[in-house]
């Protein structure tokens, strides 16, 4: 499909490819690896045709269609979303219009006959083309990318300008997306989505009929999409064929022969040197000299990658906090009409290990300011535990840090005693090096601040930690550093972040945050969507009542993910693991409600598929009728059934979207 052959690319002394050979096939899925600055956006760039190598070629077949998707800086203007979106099809969207002023004049009875069949001919061929390419989908395959990737249906006539720049992001991806180019290059498509967007592009990808290279700092999207590594060390590309946490387990053997063999030839290479400066000047080992001198010519030295020196260490010690560490009681949020927060009721207490999930906009970040105190409830109470020493991190950290001081002294300032001599070491594990030490906060660029932000965070003391997606703009090896140090924190711990490895291995509670409530789920975040795939059983349904969202019961715990837990231990108090029978009544009343809703959403679901089915083949009956010799021969009855045609072409549009719209809210596979 696409080869480098050859290829050297370099900005001024930095050599980042050097003569590299490499090819993918079609359907593989590449993850494109490599410590920041290796050359993965540029690589990426030149696929696609908008940088130029110093020399060699990327040799591609002249049809291929190449797709590529940078990390930011995409805007759309002009047009509705579902517009900019369904753009995507031009090519389709051309023929349909084609079609469309066709059938408005060959009912024209003063077009000469010649003329006339002319067009006829070419109304079949655009209406064989557009079929072929499944034209009559093109709404519900536009609703269905946007819907997965976050949009919602009231956001399809917004103005494209209207939307922020993840969103515009995300609006850029949707049409690489439906486009569908023999050749997808993404670079860090992640970055501007939600969890739920990120299960679903891994879906969408997995499935996907072409070529894909990525470029994410995602470890779970990586090993849930390729599957293959290409690895960007030394100025070459290595293959790995396989996962990414494979790729670590592969790579890292690699690179300790690569050590070794290296250790070897430099104690080689030490000898014959020892041996020629010891009998340099004696005339009888004159020979012998020579010929090490010239073999030591030949030796091409073995080049091996810096080591990233592995950073791990604790946070400062905090006195410990009560047994309850925050409460919100009847919390209400709104910001003009909009209520982000009706009635919500948590208590979190001391180890909590918390993730707050949920679509972006739904108000992840409201709560985690309301819990923090940044933002007080409109009505209802938040309480503070005992001895509670918090650490709020906001999502806009990065922005409220001092400009003036140097990267050094924004990490000395705040730190205790004690921490600063680990100081440079955890700017060496942030990817501050150096003289980098020295710059002022101002000149950094936004993802330096963030990872400078980060830093700083872990510097400070507290028995609880607060943080709004601390995982932005990290690479995985900074990933990594936070990750250890809170894995082995021994405070209490909420988080947001759309980094799925990160929740997989901090989470033991999660708070599925939306419709004005929180519901808490304990457990695992793959437990969470376990739970959410069963059909909805009374005891182990999260339910809020009066606003308070509760626990009926816990899903059972189990050694992985699929597997139904164990039940609950013997002797557990049946107030912690039964409902009352009050509540079993409200939930079966529930139940039963949504059961008859869902049942009717099913019969006009399958009231409109008869109808659409009807249709279509009362449209193949007229087109049939349409391509008969002669049937514009009489024009004044050809009139009618043209009409007939294209009203019917419109109301079959019409159902279609009325089926999308009960097919959104249909419940998931295996649910009533």
């Amino acid at each position: 499909m696409i080869q480098l052959s050859e290829l050297t690319k370099s900005f001024g002394d930095r050599v980042l490819f050097d003569h590299v050979t490499w090819q993918i096939t079609d359907r593989e899925r590449v993850g494109l690896c490599g410590p920041n600055g290796a050359g993965k956006t540029t690589l990426l760039k030149m696929m696609a045709g908008m940088d130029e190598p110093d020399s060699g070629a990327i040799l591609k077949p002249s049809t291929l269609t190449v797709g590529y998707l940078p990390q930011d800086g995409l805007t759309h203007a002009g047009r509705s979303l579902f517009d900019e979106a369904a753009s995507a099809f031009e090519a389709l969207l051309a023929v349909k219009a084609e079609m469309h002023a066709l059938e408005e004049r060959l009912g024209d009875p003063a077009i000469p006959e010649a003329e006339h069949d002319e067009m006829l001919h070419r109304y079949s061929d655009l209406q064989d083309r557009f079929r072929l390419h499944d034209g009559y989908s093109i709404e519900l395959k536009t609703a269905t990318v946007l819907g997965g990737l976050g949009f919602r249906p009231t956001d399809f006539e917004r103005p494209t300008e209207t939307f922020s720049g993840g969103w515009q992001m995300r609006i850029a991806l949707a049409k690489l997306l439906l486009n569908q180019p023999d050749l997808l290059l993404l670079d860090e498509p992640t970055n501007h989505l939600d969890l739920e967007a990120r299960n679903w592009l891994e879906e969408y990808l997995n499935e996907y009929p072409h070529a894909v290279i990525l470029v994410s700092h995602d470890r779970f999207f990586l090993d849930a999409v390729v599957t293959r590594i290409a690895d960007l060390t030394l100025r070459t590309l290595t293959d790995y064929h396989t996962n990414y946490s494979g790729y670590l387990a592969e790579h890292h053997e690699r690179i300790e022969a690569l050590r070794k063999a290296k250790r070897e030839q430099d104690e080689e290479v030490a000898r014959v040197r020892m041996f020629i400066d010891r009998f340099r000047y004696q005339a009888t080992k004159a020979s012998q000299v020579q010929s090490r001198i010239k073999m030591l010519e030949k030796v091409v030295p073995i080049e091996v990658p810096l080591e990233r020196k592995k950073i791990h260490f604790d946070f400062p010690v905090a006195p410990k906090s009560g047994r309850t560490v925050l409460e919100l009681k009847h919390a209400r949020k709104a910001y003009g009409e909009l209520v982000v927060f009706a009635d919500v009721n948590l208590h979190i207490e001391r180890g909590d290990r918390i993730a707050l999930v949920g679509p972006n906009g739904v108000g992840k970040s409201t709560l985690m300011r309301m819990l923090s105190g940044e933002e007080a409830p409109d009505s209802g109470d938040r309480t503070l535990g005992h001895n509670v020493v918090m650490q709020y991190f906001a999502q806009d950290e990065a922005a409220r840090m001092d400009p003036d001081p140097t990267v050094y002294e924004t990490l000395a300032s705040g730190s205790p005693l004690q921490m600063v001599p680990a100081i440079r070491n955890i700017l060496g594990g942030f990817l501050f090096s150096g003289d980098d030490v020295y710059k002022r906060v101002r000149v950094l660029s936004g993802g330096e601040r963030t990872r400078l932000a980060v830093a700083r965070m872990l510097l400070q003391s507290s028995n609880t930690l607060l943080l709004d997606e601390p995982t932005n703009h990290l690479d995985l090896d900074s990933k990594e550093v936070l990750l250890d140090a809170l894995v082995d924190y021994g405070g209490t711990l909420l988080f947001v972040s759309h980094d799925r490895y990160f929740v997989e291995r901090l989470a033991t509670k999660i708070i599925e945050v939306g419709q004005g409530t929180a519901l808490v789920y304990p457990g695992t975040y793959r437990e969470f969507l376990w739970h959410k795939a069963q059909p909805a059983a009374p005891a182990s349904t999260p339910v809020a009542t009066g606003g308070r969202a509760s626990r009926i019961a816990e899903p059972r715990r189990g050694p992985t993910a699929d597997r139904e837990p164990p039940r609950p231990a013997d002797g557990a108090k049946p107030s912690q693991s039964a409902p009352s029978r009050e509540a079993k009544k409200q939930i079966d009343a529930q139940a039963r409600r949504e059961q008859r809703a869902n049942q009717a959403r099913q019969q006009a679901i399958d009231r409109l598929e008869q109808q659409i089915g009807e249709c279509e083949a009362a449209i193949k009956d007229l087109e049939r009728a349409m391509t008969a010799p002669g049937f514009y021969d009489d024009r004044a009855a050809a009139q009618p059934i043209v009409d007939q045609h294209q009203a019917l072409m419109w109301k079959v549009g019409d159902l279609m979207h009325q089926w999308e719209e009960l097919q959104s809210h249909a419940p998931a596979p295996g649910k009533p």
